[in-house]
């Protein structure tokens, strides 16, 4: 699928956000570091420092099979937030949970 600049992007246990728009099949520039505002999932909230996974669409602090670690948040956010701001970790994990 096409890529906008600022979604998130997995590739296997690599994470980032990715830099400018790509269509689809292009590569992608990621940042693997830094604060972004990213989709969070909703029904759970944040608390600062909890451990943050991928789910393919949007953060969670759920780390079921097939979720990615990919960093913490740096401020609260309520269970119905559609967003959060999220510190990435820049490392990717030893395994996948």
């Amino acid at each position: 699928a096409d890529t906008l600049s600022g979604a998130g992007v997995r590739a296997g246990l690599l994470f980032g956000v990715a830099s400018a728009d790509a269509l689809s099949g292009q590569p992608v520039e990621i940042v693997t570091r830094g604060v972004f505002t990213l989709p969070k999932a909703t029904g759970t909230a944040w608390t600062v420092g909890v451990a943050l996974y991928w789910n393919g669409t949007a953060c969670t602090t759920a780390a079921g099979t097939g979720n990615l670690f990919i960093g913490v948040p740096l401020l609260a956010q309520a269970s119905g937030d559609t967003a959060g701001t999220v510190r990435l970790n820049g490392v990717a994990p030893a395994a996948q949970t």
